[in-house]
């Protein structure tokens, strides 16, 4: 992508990156130095780490919020109000989403083709996937959910599960998102399309999470998935 310091100036004035985080100072810091490239504006809503999360994202110069302990869905309505800029990138501590792909998930938004553009995982691959059975779960898990919203509303998505995702400031706070945990991501996409507004996908490669776990326990949080699509979807 031809992506010159002009159009780099430009972006760093009306993004701001929101990144939940939870027990993640091994990453955080290095996310938040790759992202300064696009952004002086960031935004770290912190879930009550017992390390050092919160102090490295200050000390590195972004402003630090504290959630309600209630999941990442709670850290992004935490977010919202504070957040000033024309455009919100969403994107995770862990360091699984790489924040050069910033340009090319924002694009579409500058070019007034879209509303919200998410990161795609199925188009850019996954270096997190080993078949472990869990795993497998999470793949038919989400395939499902999104040939649900497809079947929907008679699109082709390819995901609805990624965290890594643009969307304009002003759609964003629109939506009224009420999820608390990960299922957000899925209230989101539907809210925006039931809403009229228009949605798209990019090619955005996860790469394993460079440390720490993930915070997601299917077990508990299976039949919340279904319910969340079933409510905003059919309800």
């Amino acid at each position: 992508m031809d992506f010159t310091m002009q159009k780099q100036n430009r972006i760093k004035q009306i993004i701001t990156v929101v990144m939940p985080s939870l027990n993640e100072a091994d990453t955080v810091g290095d996310v938040i130095i790759h992202a300064k490239k696009y952004t002086n504006d960031i935004l770290v809503v912190d879930g009550h780490s017992r390390d050092n999360t919160a102090s490295i994202a200050r000390a590195l110069g972004a402003q630090v919020l504290f959630d309600h302990k209630k999941g990442k869905g709670d850290a992004i309505r935490t977010a919202i109000p504070h957040i000033k800029r024309e455009i919100t990138v969403f994107l995770d501590a862990d360091g699984s989403h790489d924040p050069d792909d910033i340009p090319r998930l924002i694009q579409p938004i500058l070019e007034n083709r879209v509303d919200h553009v998410s990161g795609s995982r199925l188009m850019g691959g996954s270096s997190d996937f080993s078949g472990r059975f869990d795993e497998c779960l999470r793949q038919i898990g989400s395939s499902l959910i999104t040939a649900c919203i497809n079947n929907r509303f008679r699109l082709k998505l390819t995901e609805s599960q990624n965290g890594f995702r643009a969307i304009k400031t002003d759609v964003l706070k629109s939506l009224e998102l009420q999820e608390n945990i990960t299922t957000i991501e899925q209230e989101m996409i539907i809210k925006t399309i039931k809403k009229g507004y228009r949605i798209a996908e990019v090619p955005s490669h996860e790469h394993k999470r460079k440390a720490g776990y993930s915070k997601i326990d299917l077990r508990r949080v299976a039949f919340r998935y279904i319910y969340s699509m079933i409510k905003y979807l059919y309800l």
